[in-house]
């Protein structure tokens, strides 16, 4: 199988020591992609420790490690608990993530993630699932597309867009990632052209991946899956994926505040290891990819 070209994974050391690796433990990497932590973690294990990797991506299959402690499953994370389960593993010690989008994802061009290419429009992870960026932008509704544009990538402009993008499909699909650029042209400034085209690309990536319903999926079952002192090591790259990991780990919720007893006190399931650790600035001039990222460390309370 031929390696696919991945670039450097973020935060390594720091991800990875956030898990607290015990030599003979097992370890889930829900993230695989170029599996740079998962080598990481295989590196700290002794000849009994175990390695759980998901990743959807079929072409993350290609970089899979040959080595009898480690097991790649072509399956979303979401699913975590039932394909654990199917190879016999109801509890493990750590759980690392890597939420962004792997630099060989954005670096294909036909698989239509980047704006700096021209590309039908797909932006699908797992490259067998019937939603793509077209029928998010030529099948839904104009409310549905508003709602998009405006919860996942937090555009001001959200409502006008998802109007022009109605009465424009009304003349012919919009197939390409160049067609969706041409549609919008009125709302792409100059000065900030990429950066409002990144934030149209990652709401419509995000809907088409259902990666806000994923992760909370994911962050649900941790808490049944980790060992008693089990941790979390997860890195976000946007402010929605950061707000529920950091909200979770605080009081076990996505939204409001736990029931308090009457002393005013509440159990939660997680307990925060450290603050928040961002990249240096060694890193990001090495990988710019790094300079939004956000590690957030956990153990089970």
């Amino acid at each position: 199988m031929m390696q696919m070209e991945y670039h450097n994974a973020v935060l390594l050391k720091e991800t990875v020591d956030g898990l607290d690796i015990k030599p003979d433990g097992v370890y889930v990497d829900v993230t695989f992609g170029g599996g740079g932590h998962s080598r990481e973690i295989l590196s700290r294990l002794g000849s009994k420790g175990k390695l759980y990797a998901f990743d959807q991506d079929k072409d993350a299959l290609a970089n899979t490690i040959e080595d009898d402690r480690f097991v790649l499953i072509n399956e979303n994370f979401r699913y975590i608990r039932r394909f654990l389960r199917f190879y016999g593993v109801k509890k493990v010690d750590g759980i690392l993530a890597d939420f962004g989008v792997s630099s060989h994802q954005f670096d294909v061009a036909e698989r239509g993630f980047s704006t700096r290419f021209e590309a039908d429009l797909d932006m699908r992870m797992n490259q067998d699932s019937k939603l793509s960026a077209y029928e998010v932008v030529n099948d839904y509704s104009e409310e549905q597309i508003r709602a998009v544009l405006f919860q996942y990538g937090e555009l001001r402009q959200a409502p006008a867009m998802a109007r022009t993008i109605v009465a424009e499909r009304v003349k012919g699909e919009i197939k390409t990632s160049e067609q969706l650029k041409t549609v919008l042209r009125p709302f792409l400034n100059h000065k900030k052209e990429n950066k409002v085209l990144a934030q149209i690309y990652q709401a419509i990536r995000i809907e088409v991946n259902q990666e806000i319903e994923a992760l909370k999926e994911l962050l649900l079952q941790t808490p049944e899956i980790l060992k008693e002192d089990g941790r979390l090591s997860f890195i976000s790259y946007h402010s929605l994926e950061d707000r529920l990991v950091k909200r979770f780990i605080r009081n076990g919720l996505f939204e409001g505040e736990p029931e308090r007893d009457v002393f005013g006190n509440f159990e939660v399931p997680l307990k925060k290891v450290g603050g928040l650790i961002v990249p240096s600035h060694s890193e990001i001039k090495m990988n710019n990819r790094a300079r939004s990222a956000k590690l957030r460390i956990a153990k089970k309370a």
